[in-house]
């Protein structure tokens, strides 16, 4: 199943399930239908997907201080990043900003 976000300002973004289902439920959004970011939310959601962005990071920073510290082998890290993940997804929503418009999504 793909999620594709559609805003009027800019191009569709399509996200595999797993990574769509993981955007929406950070924006407090139901991953299971279709839905709508309004224009006074959207930077709200930029700032929660920051947020989420640098907590991840500092997850992953404190998990390999600390094999480091232990002398285990470190974890491996994600092929790709929440931080590249969700990049286009805030692109468009800065491109929603400037434009005043609204993002939705389909299932």
């Amino acid at each position: 199943m793909l999620y594709r976000f559609k805003s009027k300002a800019a191009g569709d973004v399509v996200m595999l399930e797993p990574n769509g289902k993981q955007l929406l439920e950070i924006l407090g959004k139901d991953p299971s239908r279709p839905g709508i970011i309004l224009p006074e939310q959207l930077p709200a959601a930029v700032a929660a997907l920051k947020a989420a962005v640098q907590a991840a990071e500092a997850v992953a920073a404190s998990k390999k201080q600390e094999a480091q510290e232990s002398g285990d082998d470190e974890p491996e890290p994600d092929r790709v990043s929440l931080r590249t993940r969700v990049a286009p997804f805030i692109e468009l929503l800065q491109h929603s900003i400037r434009e005043n418009t609204e993002v939705v999504w389909g299932i």
